[in-house]
């Protein structure tokens, strides 16, 4: 009997750590000294037949197995359902339904001369290249110093901006300046800002309309989001949040049809919001891209962004920067 019960654990034992390894996936029990050199945090730039696309991946180890999360050609950052490294390849798997694919978009890549160079499946099933490269850290010394204010919007036409059409496959439409506001189209074009900046402090003020969303893309790869439609999604999809990464705290009262304000300061990742002049997020750190980023060059300076792809209409008045000198 007891050779039984003994005979029965240890297979017991065996078949739960099959088992694991199984849904893990292939690779998921590498030694840490190979999954080593694929860790950290990259910036990927995806080239498609159309033109090339944003994403950002963060990758860790627990225990031995490799843990991925991804932000896609939308939305915010998310954990993946497998990734792994085998024979010194990286393999990762973005789900369908986060991409309104035909399957799961596989991707894999090596390591050549410090970047990750690789492919994938396109929502098609059209082939697709890819390459990473690290993410910069953004570390700033010592505390900026202030240039002057400089009004982006000048209420009156939309000089020094111009439209974009990103990956959302917008209706036709055109922001437009009514009785002094910029207003957004509703499903339409994104709006950005054609000077380029590295560090500042941006005031603008914003309205919601009913049942409206847009957001303001920091350097136009960090979204700061504006939305009245929200509320069934996690905090960090708020208005006051950076989209996906950062939630308000404390969260404020969604408003329709009332003017509120924004003060934001940008040093390297660091960033502070103020919302209606109540601090939310006090200097914290950005890890990487929100879907939607116009590319994925965040050592570079970038401009002011303001999302028209989402629905409704959002009104903006009185934007001013004053840029790091």
């Amino acid at each position: 009997m007891k050779f039984r019960l003994l005979l029965t654990a240890v297979v017991a034992i065996a078949f739960f750590w099959f088992c694991r390894a199984a849904s893990a996936g292939p690779g998921s029990a590498a030694s840490s000294s190979s999954l080593q050199p694929f860790l950290g945090r990259w910036d990927i730039t995806i080239i498609t037949p159309s033109r090339e696309i944003p994403s950002w991946l963060d990758l860790t180890q627990q225990n031995g197995v490799l843990k991925a999360t991804m932000t896609g050609r939308w939305g915010n950052a998310r954990p993946l359902p497998q990734a792994y490294v085998s024979n010194g390849a990286l393999t990762f798997v973005d789900p369908k339904e986060e991409e309104g694919a035909k399957s799961d978009m596989i991707f894999h890549a090596t390591l050549k001369n410090g970047k990750l160079v690789g492919a994938a499946n396109g929502p098609d099933g059209a082939p697709w290249t890819w390459v990473a490269v690290r993410a910069p850290f953004l570390i700033r010394s010592g505390t900026p110093q202030w240039g002057a204010p400089i009004t982006l919007f000048s209420g009156k036409n939309l000089d020094g901006w111009h439209e974009f059409k990103s990956g959302y496959s917008p209706q036709p439409g055109h922001w437009t300046v009514v009785d002094g506001d910029l207003v957004s189209p509703g499903n339409g074009p994104e709006l950005v800002s054609d000077r380029k900046f590295r560090d500042f402090k941006l005031h603008l003020e914003f309205k919601n309309g009913p049942e409206s969303n847009s957001g303001v893309y920091l350097r136009g790869r960090y979204e700061l989001q504006i939305e009245n439609e929200s509320a069934g999604e996690p905090p960090s999809h708020h208005t006051g949040a950076v989209y996906g990464f950062i939630a308000p705290q404390p969260e404020l009262p969604r408003v329709t049809g009332k003017w509120r304000t924004y003060d934001v300061t940008l040093i390297g990742r660091r960033v502070t919001v103020a919302l209606d002049n109540v601090m939310v997020i006090e200097d914290k750190e950005i890890p990487g891209l929100t879907g939607g980023a116009l590319d994925s060059h965040e050592g570079e300076s970038g401009p002011i962004y303001l999302q028209g792809s989402e629905q409704g209409h959002v009104y903006f008045r009185n934007i001013v920067i004053r840029p790091a000198e």
